[in-house]
C-alpha cells in the first residue's frame, strides 16, 4: 500500500467481493443460496483518486490485463469493465478475441450476444438485439455528480450483479439467486475485507 497526496494505491490479496450462487446458474438457474464467493481470495489491485481528477462530467471506464510474451513485449489478456456480463454471453470462441480487444470495437459482438439472449432467454430476435447493443461497448459509466447505482453510474460492492444477469438471462424469469453482499468490506482504504487464508512466506 502507498499513497501520494490524495492519492492511494493498494496491491495483494483481499477477501472476493464478489457473490454469486455458481451451482445455481449451472443447475438451470435452481438457485439454493449458496455463494460460491463467500471464502474465496482474490488478488486485488485497488485506486483511489478524488473525483475531482476525472472532470465534472461523465466518463466510462474499463480496464485491461497486460502480461509479458516473449519477443512481442506486453501482450492483453484480459478487460472489460461490466466484464461478467459480456463474457457470460459470449460463447466460448469468441472469449478470446473479446478479451484481446478494446471498447471501440465491441459492436462486432452485437449479433453473437443477441443469438445467446435469444436462446437463453426466449428474446425476440429485435428485442435481443437491442438488449445486446444496451452492453456495448463495455465499459462502466461513472458520472460523480451522481449516486453510484450499477449498471447506469459506477458500481458499489454491495450492487446485486449477480441477480442483474440473472434476470436479463431469463427474460424476467428468474430475478435473484438468494445471495446477499458480504459483510466483510472495512470502512477505510482499501475497504475490500481481509483474505481468508495467509500467504505469508518465511
Amino acid at each position: 500500500m502507498t499513497q501520494a497526496g490524495d492519492y492511494r494505491f493498494f496491491a495483494g490479496w483481499r477477501s472476493d467481493p464478489f457473490f454469486y450462487d455458481v451451482g445455481g446458474a449451472l443447475n438451470e438457474f435452481r438457485f439454493t443460496g449458496d455463494d460460491y464467493f463467500a471464502d474465496k481470495d482474490v488478488c486485488s489491485i485497488v485506486l483511489e483518486l478524488p473525483n475531482s481528477e476525472l472532470g465534472g462530467t461523465e466518463v466510462r471506464l474499463w480496464h485491461r490485463t497486460l502480461l509479458p510474451s516473449d519477443g512481442a513485449g506486453w501482450v492483453q489478456a484480459d478487460r472489460g469493465a461490466r466484464t461478467q456480463q459480456v463474457t457470460f454471453l459470449l460463447p466460448n470462441e469468441d472469449k478470446e478475441t473479446y478479451l484481446a480487444g478494446e471498447p471501440s470495437d465491441d459492436a462486432r459482438f452485437v449479433s453473437t450476444i443477441a443469438r445467446t439472449l435469444e436462446h437463453a432467454g426466449g428474446y425476440a430476435p429485435e428485442e435481443a438485439r437491442r438488449l445486446a447493443e444496451s452492453m456495448l461497448p463495455d465499459v462502466l459509466p461513472y458520472d460523480p455528480t451522481r449516486p453510484v447505482a450499477y449498471p447506469d453510474n459506477g458500481r458499489l460492492f454491495t450492487d446485486d450483479v449477480g441477480d442483474y444477469l440473472v434476470a436479463i438471462l431469463t427474460n424476467g424469469r428468474v430475478t435473484e439467486d438468494n445471495v446477499g453482499p458480504h459483510d466483510d468490506f472495512l470502512s477505510e482504504f482499501p475497504y475490500l475485507g481481509p483474505p481468508h487464508e495467509s500467504r505469508t512466506t518465511s
